[in-house]
């Protein structure tokens, strides 16, 4: 495992996916992508920060033209360094797993007709039913629940098609878990000719589902582990986001930055708020003077002038 100690003048920026990067649609805009860009052309440490496992989170890193650097998956639960010379393209830098077995079981007795989906510490994916959640970015294998009860994992999803979101959120509550760091969001359990988020949530497809990691771990405790080990000074660091699983690493960056389309509780925990994704929220956060710095490219004859947000 090599890290690489970044130049003091450096800014951690860590980007959420879905929703901040990405729309609905499964989308990232060509504005959003420039900014990207020119972000890690002056210096910058763009690191994305996602709920998604490795899988999913492989082909945004392509898309956006990130071969180096590095990426906090899984909520907190597995940072990769990026290096176009590695095997893949990456290695893993650091893997926070758990057993699950007391969860599941709470869960399980409280839930009717829940399913649970698993990223395990060896990198497989496991599923108590036939499905594919787009999240994990390869499909599951069905297994029984007793073969994951006392697996090591980075990453549990559980969901039921049996009660309505409310319910869910309710039986969660009441099973009190303890052993687990867990958020819940709106997700769909699709199948694998896929479809989008936006026919999903026109069909009725998504509902309430519960994603989980190891105690204490969220993208804020994946990024300050990584800060720390790349010697960023904490007020160099710059977090976007938009989702409730999204709080932990606003709350952390020295400037959290929360997306136009935010809850209300992910709103009042930032510093500022920015557009909405469809607006391309990322490139255009508060023009701030102390947040913007301008870079000069030179194209053949012509030199264009950029500014780039989120940074000094």
């Amino acid at each position: 495992m090599t890290l690489t100690v970044v130049k003091p003048a450096a800014f951690l920026v860590a980007l959420d996916v879905d929703g901040t990067l990405m729309d609905d649609a499964g989308a990232i805009s060509a504005e959003v992508k420039s900014a990207v860009a020119l972000a890690v052309a002056a210096g910058h440490l763009v690191t994305i920060a996602s709920g998604r496992s490795l899988g999913a989170v492989l082909p945004v890193l392509a898309e956006l033209g990130l071969s180096r650097g590095y990426a906090v998956c899984s909520n907190g639960g597995l940072t990769v360094r990026l290096d176009p010379e590695l095997p893949g393209g990456f290695e893993i830098i650091d893997r926070v797993s758990f057993v699950p077995r007391t969860a599941l079981l709470s869960l399980q007795k409280n839930i009717p007709g829940v399913c649970f989906a698993v990223e395990d510490a060896n990198g497989d994916y496991l599923s108590t039913t036939p499905f594919q959640d787009p999240s994990f970015g390869r499909e599951a294998r069905t297994v029984d629940l007793a073969d994951i009860l006392d697996r090591e994992v980075v990453r549990v999803v559980a969901s039921s098609a049996q009660t309505s979101s409310e319910e869910f959120i309710a039986a969660v509550a009441a099973a009190e878990l303890q052993d687990v760091a867990y958020f819940i969001g709106l997700g769909g359990w699709l199948d694998l000719a896929g479809i989008g988020v936006v026919e999903a949530r026109e069909k009725g497809l998504l509902r309430a589902q519960a994603d989980m990691a190891a105690p204490n771990v969220s993208k804020a405790s994946g990024l300050e582990t990584l800060r720390a080990s790349l010697g960023v000074e904490h007020q160099q660091t710059v977090a976007v986001g938009d989702g409730l699983n999204d709080l932990e690493m606003l709350r952390w960056a020295a400037r959290g930055v929360a997306m136009g389309q935010a809850e209300d509780e992910v709103k009042a925990v930032a510093d500022e708020v920015t557009e909405t994704v469809a607006r391309d929220g990322v490139a255009v956060c508060p023009a701030q003077p102390a947040l913007t710095r301008e870079v000069h490219r030179i194209n053949n004859r012509s030199m264009w002038r950029f500014k780039v947000y989120l940074i000094h």
